[in-house]
């Protein structure tokens, strides 16, 4: 199954992340194959690289980069809600990139579900 996955929380402030995260990466060991995440609202601040949570947290801008890497999975982040946040280009994680709602749609279209995670 081909799967597009939308985050609209942060990594800090709600399990959403974390779900979502747990959830693509469950989903790839089972031979599923994640097209898409797409970062919507808060979620856009799962792709900032200025991000350092304590050496006993789990990081999950560097898990989400990793995860995108390995597996070829685009890691895109909202334009309009990562401006409204102040996330830029050069604030991004390795693997991350600013587009629009296009990718989500498209995702939505290419993939058999969309799954979002986060109000």
């Amino acid at each position: 199954m081909k799967l597009g996955i939308m985050v609209n929380e942060g990594p800090f402030t709600h399990q959403a992340s974390d779900s979502a995260y747990l959830f693509a990466s469950a989903a790839i060991e089972k031979g599923h194959q994640v097209l898409r995440v797409f970062f919507y609202y808060d979620g856009v601040n799962n792709a900032n690289r200025l991000s350092e949570p304590q050496s006993d947290d789990r990081n999950l801008v560097r898990l989400w980069s990793e995860l995108g890497k390995e597996h070829g999975i685009e890691l895109i982040v909202c334009v309009a809600a990562g401006l409204r946040r102040g996330m830029k280009e050069e604030l991004l994680a390795d693997g991350f990139t600013i587009s629009g709602l296009g990718q989500l749609i498209e995702a939505g279209i290419a993939a058999d579900r969309l799954v979002v995670f986060g109000d």
